[in-house]
């Protein structure tokens, strides 16, 4: 029986007459046609339902909080056609407090030549391709927006806040900063903010300046350590990829726990974004 099982395994290596190129390109093959399918509705799924965000700095905070994983829904302004950035209708307009996900606006464009880059039509997580940013939506086309002493103005009238009290923010280094937390009522959508203690570290006064058609005005929960809209200007409405929903994932590197990540915050998993 030995004998031939030898025989039977000398004959099938002699009838493989391919080269080793030939064996790994048909392995590669293989490889392709069985893994291709299921890439293909992961990225289809990614593109035009949902799709995940890591949370990177402390622009959001207290509302996101640094090493949150967030799943953002992707057809809530519109649909884009499967793996572009290409809308299907015209893009609809977020409502006034939503905190939404979207392309840094000119990173899909050639600064050089000022055209579009491969990034402005296609929408597959290539890294490098384009940069995404959080914020929260303060104000929509037509809107005139003024900032005063932390306080937001939309046409003309104050949004209310309240102080809820002190509250240590840790940035993306460890470092940390004191700041108060206060209630925010943007016409109706509360949400938590913060403003900074420190002497010098406030943000400048800004505005008055109207909302754009096809644009939003979007601001950073964490009022003096978010770049946003006060800075780089407005997001064009094409910019936005979704709206952010819940954490599913949450970790926080400046505390002991697992290699590489820290601890991990179940408190959070879950958490609805409002």
């Amino acid at each position: 029986m030995r004998d031939e099982l030898l025989v039977k395994t000398e004959d099938l290596e002699e009838d493989d007459d391919r080269t080793g190129l030939q064996r790994g390109g048909d392995f590669l093959w293989d490889l392709l046609r069985t893994w291709a399918p299921a890439i293909l509705i992961v990225l289809l799924i990614r593109s035009v339902l949902f799709e995940p965000f890591r949370i990177p700095s402390g622009s959001m905070v207290p509302t996101l909080a640094i090493g949150d994983h967030i799943l953002v829904t992707k057809y809530s302004y519109g649909l884009r056609w499967p793996l572009t950035r290409i809308p299907i209708n015209e893009p609809q307009v977020p409502e006034r407090g939503d905190v939404v996900v979207f392309v840094f606006p000119g990173t899909d464009m050639d600064k050089a030549t000022g055209k579009p880059t491969l990034g402005h039509w296609l929408d597959i997580p290539i890294p490098g391709i384009t940069v995404d940013y959080v914020k929260r939506v303060v104000g929509l086309p037509g809107d005139k927006i003024q900032v005063r002493q932390g306080i937001v103005y939309l046409n003309d009238q104050a949004q209310p806040q309240t102080t809820d009290g002190p509250l240590e923010f840790v940035d993306d280094r460890c470092d940390a900063h004191p700041t108060i937390e206060h209630e925010e009522n943007l016409e109706g959508r509360e949400h938590a903010v913060l403003s900074s203690t420190v002497y010098g570290a406030r943000m400048p006064d800004f505005g008055p300046v109207t909302v754009p058609d096809g644009h939003i005005f979007a601001m950073g929960d964490n009022r003096d350590h978010s770049s946003d809209s006060r800075v780089w200007g407005f997001v064009p409405l094409r910019n936005i990829k979704g709206r952010a929903r819940f954490v599913w994932l949450s970790y926080d590197q400046c505390r002991p726990g697992l290699p590489l990540l820290g601890e991990i915050r179940t408190d959070r998993f879950g958490e609805t974004i409002r």
